[in-house]
């Protein structure tokens, strides 16, 4: 019934904010009542946190399972960096979660006693990679595991939660199949020309493995 409530809960928060939800369609939506709610989970408040908590530890978790400590370090960043923009696309709540936070200036996130815990083993997982970067030669700077992450993250966010204004601005679908292809080639290049200090081009035409290979081959 947890799960439920909490599943329930996540798409009535993410599609009208915490101010807009209302207890009684995530009880309705979850085949619940009020009392079944505020028994499992708590008042609306409580509720809201434990969404959010949850919404974190899903994306933490499936960032464990990358393997980035088996991989070359540029290998390991390209793939974080796919990963997180694919983990943005299939999971629109995240964000609108995370925008109806900062507007809240992380008050309810500041109360939990998990979110840091939860992020402490990822940083540590980039440091890692960074580190065996640059004992490797692969990368010229060790540079902040937090500020990577939180660059690659504001790349991907940034796009995608905008993308409606965006679209308009610059007249052009900027979440079709195309456009999506294109930004993620140009942010792994990004990203990669800063670690290494190749060119941007290398790694946004390297986007496949025989790419990678065929390009390799020639540096």
């Amino acid at each position: 019934m947890r799960l439920r409530i909490l599943e329930a809960a996540k798409q009535e928060f993410s599609a009208h904010g915490l101010a807009g939800a209302r207890v009684d369609r995530i009880a309705v939506k979850a085949g619940a009542n009020k009392r079944m709610l505020y028994y499992h989970v708590g008042n609306k408040d409580e509720l809201y946190l434990a969404v959010l908590e949850g919404a974190y530890d899903k994306i933490r978790s499936e960032e464990r399972g990358l393997d980035l400590e088996h991989l070359d370090p540029p290998e390991a960043i390209r793939r974080l960096i796919e990963f997180t923009w694919n983990y943005f696309l299939r999971n629109p709540e995240f964000l609108s979660l995370l925008q109806t936070e900062n507007l809240a200036r992380a008050k309810h996130l500041k109360r939990s006693t998990k979110v840091k815990s939860m992020h402490s083993p990822f940083v540590e997982m980039i440091r890692t990679v960074v580190r065996r970067g640059v004992d490797s030669g692969d990368f010229q700077v060790a540079v902040d595991p937090v500020q990577l992450y939180i660059s690659i993250a504001g790349l991907c966010f940034f796009y995608l939660s905008n993308s409606a204004t965006l679209s308009v601005i610059f007249g052009r679908d900027l979440l079709d199949k195309k456009a999506k292809d294109e930004r993620l080639a140009h942010m792994v290049g990004l990203v990669l020309a800063a670690l290494t200090g190749q060119s941007v081009a290398l790694f946004e035409i390297a986007k496949a493995p025989k790419a990678r290979a065929a390009v390799a081959q020639t540096v």
